[in-house]
C-alpha cells in the first residue's frame, strides 16, 4: 500500500472525510471515510458495493475513458460474475486484476481505500443520496477556498512581476535609448525588450500569443502561471543588472533563457519534494 499525501478535509454531516491529490489536478476522496457513515466496519461496505454490477459497469467504464493500461479480459471476467451469490470483491483484487487507477489503496494514519472523485461521488449516492448532497457542498466549499488562496498568490505574483518590470524598464531607458530617438522608436525598443523576456519565459512573443489566442482578453502574462510569474519578475530584476553590464540582447538572452530553465526546474522539484514530504509525514 503506498503514502497518503492528505491535502483537505470535508466535514459532512459529523463525518471527516480525507482528501489527497498527487498532480493538483485529480483528487482522490476516502471511501473508507464515506463509508463510516453507514457502518464501523467500512471496508465490509467498500466490498459489498463492489459486488454489484452496476459497480462493475461503472468503475469498468471509468477505467475505458481514463486508463489507457486498464485490462478489459480481465474486466469481463468480474463483470461476468457480478452479482451472483459467490462473488466476491476487494479493492485490491480490482486494482491488481484490471490495473485500476480510479481506486487506490492507502497506508498510514490516513491510509484506507481511496477513490477518484468521480467514482467517490457515486459511492456516497450508493451510501446515501442525502450524504452525499452534504459532501458535495462541502467539497465546493473546499475548493472555493482552494481558487481564493490560488488567486492571491497569482496575484501577488503579478504585482511583483509588475514592480520589477519598473526596474527592468528604468535600466532600458538608461542604458538602452538614446537621446535622438523619437516616441515611436522608444516604444519599439521597450517592446522589444519585453519580449526578449517573453521568449525566454513563454517561448513566443506576445504577438506570437495573441495569434495563437484570439479569443482571449488579457495578454501573455496575464496567461501565465505562478512559477512562471515568479521567474519573470526575477528575470526582469537579471536582465536589467546585465544591461547595465552592457551586455548585448542576443547574448542576454541565452543567459536569461538559461536561468529560466533552471529556475523552473527547481520550482518545479520544491512541488514534488513538498508532496514527498507530506506523504511521509502522513504515513505512521
Amino acid at each position: 500500500m503506498a503514502k497518503v499525501p492528505v491535502k483537505e478535509t470535508i466535514h459532512a454531516k459529523g463525518v471527516d472525510i480525507n482528501i489527497y491529490t498527487v498532480d493538483f489536478e485529480n483528487e482522490f476522496i476516502s471511501l473508507t471515510d464515506i463509508a463510516r457513515y453507514k457502518s464501523d466496519e467500512p471496508n465490509d461496505v467498500i466490498r459489498n458495493w463492489l459486488r454489484n454490477r452496476d459497480t462493475i459497469e461503472f468503475l469498468g467504464l471509468w477505467e475505458s475513458l481514463h486508463n489507457p493500461n486498464f485490462k478489459p479480459v480481465e474486466f469481463d471476467g468480474f463483470r461476468k460474475q457480478a452479482g451472483l451469490n459467490v462473488f466476491t470483491l476487494s479493492p485490491m483484487k480490482w486494482i491488481t486484476s484490471v490495473n485500476a487507477i480510479g481506486l487506490v489503496s492507502k497506508a498510514g494514519r490516513y491510509g484506507g481505500t481511496y477513490a477518484h472523485s468521480d467514482i467517490a461521488f457515486e459511492f456516497a449516492s450508493w451510501i446515501s443520496a442525502e450524504f452525499k448532497l452534504y459532501i458535495i457542498k462541502d467539497y465546493k466549499r473546499l475548493k472555493k477556498d482552494e481558487n481564493s488562496r490560488l488567486s492571491l498568490d497569482w496575484n501577488l505574483h503579478r504585482k511583483l512581476s509588475k514592480i520589477n518590470y519598473r526596474i527592468h524598464t528604468d535600466a532600458i531607458k538608461e542604458r538602452l535609448i538614446p537621446p535622438e530617438l523619437t516616441s515611436c522608436q522608444i516604444s519599439m525598443k521597450y517592446a522589444s525588450e519585453a519580449d526578449m523576456l517573453n521568449v525566454a519565459v513563454f517561448g513566443m512573443t506576445a504577438k506570437q500569443w495573441r495569434e495563437k489566442n484570439p479569443g482571449k482578453k488579457g495578454n501573455i502574462r496575464d496567461e501565465a502561471n505562478i512559477n512562471q510569474l515568479l521567474v519573470l519578475a526575477n528575470m526582469e530584476s537579471y536582465n536589467a543588472i546585465l544591461i547595465e553590464q552592457g551586455k548585448s540582447q542576443s547574448d542576454r538572452l541565452v543567459t536569461i533563457r538559461n536561468s529560466v530553465v533552471k529556475q523552473l526546474e527547481t520550482l518545479d522539484s520544491i512541488s514534488e519534494k513538498a508532496l514527498s514530504k507530506l506523504g511521509e509525514k502522513s504515513d505512521l
